[in-house]
């Protein structure tokens, strides 16, 4: 599943490596069968450190409870719930033996284009946390277990007809959860074409920018609209949206890498090292570096009760 660096406390790059004789760019086992890899890695580092895979995690459990955090925000996951991390994101494992489930690995030009486009794969702002309702969840159970067969091995058909199951089968899943409506079974809100579009620049210019007027002449939008917007999509104004994805950036590559925090500073666009600490220690509280140490030094183990609710990011 996962190839690791040895000996570094870094956040490693995980790349997709499926076992031999398997179909690649998708892998389906059980979380039995990661606790069995995971005990004979023993000089590696181990699940509950901080790793950024560069493939897609879908996790769901039929049994028990897992801890899980992504981008520095923890996730209670219990039977029914699903889990989405995507490539790019820092993620920590919980304590696997409190959980029995399914654990699906893929990246993302395994599935077909349409699929892609209509899954909202690729978007970084869709949900890390999915609880179906009733129906949905049943379908979807049907779903991964059909897709755990399969992948099981070729049951009487070539390895090209094996592929194209295992593609389908992908789809019929990611679609389900893409297109997901909340517990009390209305659609997900439409988070409105003038945030969309907005929030498409930030992920696209926050390192440039961080001035709302910048992105409100860029889109032809006044600042109030655009925080409108921002307020209606995402809850916050739209200066602290550009703020948010700026502290979450700043913390990926404080937890990813040994990049002192100027130079982070300067990727990021400020002008110097002190603006750039002063700017995170106003928006989290703690310096550059004590948040580097802090990240480092701590197991997602920590469940509910350290001071981290589901959802909820780490102060």
């Amino acid at each position: 599943m996962v190839r690791q660096r040895r000996g570094s406390r870094e956040i490693a790059d995980i790349g997709f490596a499926p076992p031999v004789s398997t179909p690649a760019s998708v892998e389906i086992m059980s979380l039995a069968d990661l606790r069995q890899r995971a005990a004979v890695r023993m000089g590696e580092v181990g699940l509950d450190a901080p790793q950024r895979p560069t493939f897609h995690h879908l996790i769901t459990l039929s049994s028990g409870s897992l801890w899980h955090t992504v981008d520095f925000t923890g996730y209670a996951l219990k039977p029914g719930s699903w889990l989405w991390v995507r490539p790019g994101q820092v993620q920590q494992w919980g304590d696997l033996h409190e959980a029995e489930g399914t654990l699906i690995l893929f990246e993302g030009d395994f599935l077909d284009p349409s699929t892609v486009t209509a899954s909202r794969v690729d978007d970084p702002h869709a949900p890390v946390l999915q609880t179906p309702d009733p129906e949905d969840r049943q379908a979807l159970a049907m779903a991964v277990d059909h897709l755990a067969l399969e992948f099981q091995g070729l049951h009487g058909i070539s390895l090209e007809a094996h592929v194209a199951v295992l593609r389908h089968l992908l789809s019929v899943l990611v679609l389900r959860l893409s297109q997901r409506t909340t517990p009390v079974g209305s659609p997900a809100p439409d988070p409105g074409e003038t945030f969309v579009h907005f929030r498409d620049a930030v992920e696209r210019d926050f390192t440039r920018t961080r001035r709302l007027e910048d992105y409100a002449r860029a889109l032809g939008y006044s600042p109030r609209t655009l925080s409108r917007a921002a307020v209606a999509g995402a809850g916050v104004g739209a200066k602290e949206f550009i703020d948010r994805r700026v502290i979450l950036e700043a913390k990926r590559l404080l937890a990813h890498g040994d990049q002192s925090a100027s130079r982070i500073g300067a990727q990021l666009g400020f002008t110097s090292a002190t603006n750039f600490s002063k700017f995170f220690h106003q928006r989290t509280g703690h310096s550059p570096t004590a948040f580097r140490a802090s990240v480092r030094g701590q197991s997602s183990r920590n469940g509910p009760d350290s001071g981290t609710g589901t959802g909820q990011p780490r102060r």
